[in-house]
């Protein structure tokens, strides 16, 4: 091996995951794999005159961290939008966008993210006369930190040509007044892109400019992969940064079921592609979200007995789907947010295995997935383990929807956002952060998982539903193991040991040993993708 090898990294504590030599000091590189692991001496005895040594001076190596649930495109836009995540108020918000407006040619839109009413200070809705005032030139959408409802102003309503008359598209509603006309709110995608149609399209080689940021900041958080959520321009701008050498995150790209049928034209498959940027999984929406109220529900919202949310995709359909999929060499991921949509998912999976298992497919063919699993009915915890379905999980939503989820789910929230009921029965978990419309970055999501507190401290030391809390390990797990498990790439991402890709992620201290709350004050000081580092800053 001597004389081969490009890159040793020596003198870390270099957690490796693999239970078989769980920590080491050193690294070997050749090209972007890991070929030996062991002490510094032994290491440094592979190298040769070209090698480089990099002296990690007793930093903490972990495997780089994947995001499993991300909207790329979103995430990448969302730089360059009105960020609402941290406003407190209607009113603040309407500032902000005020603030952009005068900045922005009249008749041009001025699009936001991330406002949440159930987190200010009145939870009522906002409206389009709210933003009348301040954007009287600038048609606006701003759309809700879940994703699943935007806010227009009048100008929007009239270009979308949207008024009384509009019909509620299946699986979506136009929020109205007691007069029946529009608010200026509307629920789930069927109901957004009445108004988002209506938006000019961002060209490719601006979005992959924008991507090509983005991708910078993930970096710095020590990310190595994504699994991205988003819609085929999307898809064609990772293509693009690919093609042009770009491209320093590894990508899973699930495909939405809009596009289910070019997915079998082509006779494509799960995984088509390469360690760069691959074919995932066919996503599917089965509900909304708890923060417009959307997510189904078996027994209605607290304090809304005629809410139970709203059904995205109809149950039957979401089963043809899943099963021509299957059929097709393609797992379904599914979004399912209620309890009531988790059922449904559960049931649709509970019947596609039983057609894979008479078709012989083994069940790590299909790896199936629910995103988000936010709230479980009792009745159902044990479903996941036993159809072998992996929760893919957002830990930082926990910490943000507390306030919410004991509002309007009551006593039912200590079944919600609780990974720990899945690692419990032996459920794979993959972790994301569901970024824009939650914290991007994966220690925020550690820190969230391990103490369920916000960065204030709130609701207090033994955090919101202290049973659910979760090891430093299982988190990094999660965020490393569970991912790649989730992309069919666990034989060469997730640990760092010979044979894998040199993916790597570099620590200022040891996040296994330091007070929960010290987490969100660990810095990323170099993220390594394939033997490059891509960030560095020791």
């Amino acid at each position: 091996m001597a004389g081969n090898i490009d890159h040793i990294l020596i003198n870390g504590r270099i957690r490796t995951l693999d239970d078989a030599t769980p920590q080491v000091s050193a690294l070997a590189l050749a090209g972007e794999r890991i070929v030996a692991y062991g002490n510094d001496d032994e290491m440094r005895s592979l190298g040769s005159v070209g090698t480089v040594i990099d002296n990690l001076e007793g930093r903490t190596v972990l495997p780089g961290f994947v995001d499993a649930h991300i909207h790329w495109r979103g995430t990448a836009e969302a730089l360059h939008q009105v960020q609402l995540y941290d406003v407190t108020s209607r009113a603040q918000a309407v500032q902000r966008v005020a603030e952009r407006a005068v900045t922005v040619t009249a008749g041009e839109w001025v699009i936001g993210y991330g406002w949440s009413q159930g987190a200010w200070d009145d939870p009522r809705f906002p409206t389009a006369q709210d933003l009348d005032a301040v954007t009287p030139n600038h048609p606006v959408l701003l759309r809700s930190r879940s994703g699943h409802a935007v806010w227009v102003n009048s100008l929007a309503l009239r270009l979308a040509g949207v008024d009384a008359a509009t019909m509620d598209p299946p699986g979506g509603a136009i929020q109205r007044d007691d007069a029946g006309e529009p608010t200026g709110i509307f629920f789930e995608w069927a109901a957004i892109d009445l108004i988002n149609r209506h938006v000019p399209p961002i060209t490719v080689d601006s979005l992959t400019r924008q991507m090509t940021v983005a991708q910078d900041l993930a970096l710095t958080h020590g990310m190595t992969g994504i699994h991205d959520f988003d819609w085929q321009d999307s898809f064609q701008a990772l293509q693009v940064m690919r093609e042009q050498g770009k491209l320093a995150l590894r990508v899973l790209k699930q495909i939405n079921a809009e596009y289910l049928e070019s997915l079998l034209h082509m006779q494509l498959r799960f995984g088509f592609g390469d360690n760069w940027l691959r074919i995932g999984s066919v996503k599917i929406f089965a509900d909304g979200a708890l923060g417009p109220r959307t997510a189904a529900m078996i027994a209605p919202y607290e304090g809304e007995p005629d809410n139970v949310g709203v059904v995205v995709t109809e149950k039957a359909t979401i089963l043809d789907l899943v099963s021509r999929a299957s059929a097709a060499g393609f797992p379904a991921t599914v979004h399912a947010i209620g309890d009531r949509a988790v059922r449904d998912v559960l049931d649709v999976y509970e019947t596609v295995r039983a057609q894979e298992a008479a078709r012989g497919i083994p069940r790590d063919a299909r790896r199936h997935r629910i995103e988000h699993v936010q709230l479980i009915h009792p009745d159902d915890v044990n479903r996941l383990a036993e159809l072998d379905i992996i929760a893919s999980m957002q830990p930082i939503h926990a910490t943000s929807d507390y306030p919410i989820s004991d509002r309007y789910w009551g006593a039912r929230s200590a079944y919600a956002y609780n990974p720990r009921l899945q690692l419990d029965r032996g459920v794979r978990v993959a972790f994301g952060s569901d970024c824009p419309y939650d914290t991007l970055g994966i220690l925020p999501g550690i820190h969230a998982a391990v103490t369920r507190r916000r960065v204030d401290g709130s609701p207090g030391a033994e955090g919101w539903t202290p049973s659910a809390r979760l090891t430093v390990d299982e988190a990094v797990r999660a965020y490393t193991i569970g991912a790649a498990y989730a992309a069919g790439t666990e034989d060469r991402l997730g640990q760092l040991k010979p044979g894998f890709l040199a993916d790597i992620v570099v620590l200022d201290q040891d996040p296994y040993h330091v007070d929960a709350d010290a987490l969100l004050s660990l810095q990323v000081m170099g993220t390594m993708v394939g033997g490059h580092w891509r960030y560095r800053n020791f």
